[in-house]
């Protein structure tokens, strides 16, 4: 990541590997920077929402699959959209979108 920042997938896998690990805190830190320099990373968003609500973030977590439902509809990714709406409809049901 050093020699190539803006390289989504490495960072989506560091993410990942965070998040594997047990440290929400940490991958949340590197989704959102992945979505900062590539908001149409479209797989960030769910991973990051989730993460985000494992944090007891609703509300943030809410807006992140907002978001994502907007990125995945520009890039006609319907399987995604609807994996993001499933998440937001499961989250504003639990009361914390």
């Amino acid at each position: 990541m050093e020699q190539r920042p803006d390289e989504p997938f490495a960072r989506y896998s560091l993410a990942m590997s965070h998040r594997s690990l047990g440290h929400a805190a940490e991958a949340a830190l590197e989704f959102e920077e992945l979505l900062r320099r590539k908001p149409d990373y479209v797989p960030a968003y769910l991973m990051l929402g989730q993460v985000l609500e494992q944090l007891g973030r609703g509300p943030d977590a809410a807006r992140v699959y907002r978001n994502g439902i907007a990125a995945a509809t520009g890039k006609n990714h319907d399987h995604a959209r609807s994996e993001l709406g499933q998440a937001l409809e499961v989250l504003e049901a639990q009361g914390e979108g």
